[in-house]
């Protein structure tokens, strides 16, 4: 066992806190580079935080209309206007199909 002064622990601790928070940026910028990951511009974070539909921010985001979702993703036009005007959900299927043509997770989604 070994006692040090509590200013000298609490200097350690502040100093590990900030290595973890290095290890993380280093993280960050990885999966950027690698393409596992992306920036996502504040506007569309704010839609989503707003509650808007995921599937038709994320759609709109790609550029994409509902009919080109739809040939992209096998899922139907008609079901894609359902789900982004709250009248559906979709299955785990549809949701996967989607955020896979989408390029995100299917958290994103749902």
């Amino acid at each position: 066992m070994t006692t040090i002064p509590l200013g000298e622990y609490q200097a350690l601790r502040q100093a590990a806190g900030e290595l973890d928070d290095l290890r993380a940026f280093d993280r960050a910028k990885a999966a950027l580079a690698t393409g596992d990951d992306e920036l996502v511009p504040a506007e569309t974070l704010k839609r989503l935080l707003a509650g808007e539909v995921p599937l038709r921010v994320w759609r709109e985001l790609r550029g994409l209309t509902q009919s080109g979702l739809a040939s992209t993703s096998g899922v139907n036009r008609v079901q894609i206007a359902d789900i982004e005007a709250g009248r559906r959900k979709g299955s785990l299927e549809t949701a996967r199909k989607l955020a896979q043509s989408l390029g995100i997770a299917i958290d994103d989604l749902v």
